[in-house]
């Protein structure tokens, strides 16, 4: 499992651009967080509702499946920046320098060819979907209150086009930091004492 990582950066165009690209995903990130705090509010409406009216909040379940995709997908392109997915830290925590940076370029790359064909799934998944001369541009529904299916499907390729940008700008880091040997815009595994720095550091500037 992935542990705590230390991204660094500089001056140069790569680390200003993954600041900036940075900034994007956070605000993917926190679309994903109201959506999982907007389902807690519509569980209460629904339950309060059920309890109180003896009727619960009508669509609620097709209101679960258009937030889905909010929740499982727009925070992967932040976690991937980050170093957070599951990866197999035993093994690549062992190796340095030059030799750690090609393991990851290869590993990038694979993730890279596996995320585009992704993304070609699933926009072709959005467009039998999407139909402009259909009502509400839909040609599919949920099943209760007949929410369009297509806005949700929309969030899996425009996640993915995000997380394939994310894999160029993490290629392109793998690549310098091999010629040069300086890491910049990429995740390299932190030691126990820079985890605990790096929570420390997150607890001081959340209180």
């Amino acid at each position: 499992m992935a542990t705590a990582s230390l991204v660094l950066s500089d001056d140069s165009l790569l680390s200003r651009i993954d600041r900036a690209f940075l900034r994007i995903e956070r605000t993917f990130c926190l679309i994903s967080g109201l959506a999982v705090f907007s389902l807690m509010i519509l569980a209460v409406v629904s339950v309060g509702g059920r309890n109180a009216l003896g009727s619960p909040l009508p669509g609620y379940v097709d209101w679960i499946e258009q937030a889905m995709p909010l929740i499982a997908f727009m925070g992967i392109s932040f976690v991937m920046r980050e170093g957070g997915h599951i990866r197999m830290d035993i093994v690549v925590g062992r190796l340095k320098g030059r030799t750690l940076f090609t393991v990851e370029l290869i590993t990038t790359l694979a993730v890279l060819a596996l995320m585009i064909l992704m993304l070609w799934g699933s926009w072709a998944h959005f467009q039998r979907s999407f139909d402009f001369g259909a009502p509400m541009w839909s040609r599919d529904s949920s099943m209760d209150i007949a929410l369009p299916i297509w806005p949700a499907k929309l969030m899996a390729p425009l996640a993915f086009g995000i997380l394939c940008v994310r894999l160029c700008l993490q290629v392109w880091a793998y690549l310098r930091a091999i010629l040069t040997g300086n890491p910049i815009a990429i995740p390299l595994p932190a030691d126990a004492a820079t985890q605990a720095q790096m929570e420390a550091n997150q607890l001081e500037e959340q209180s």
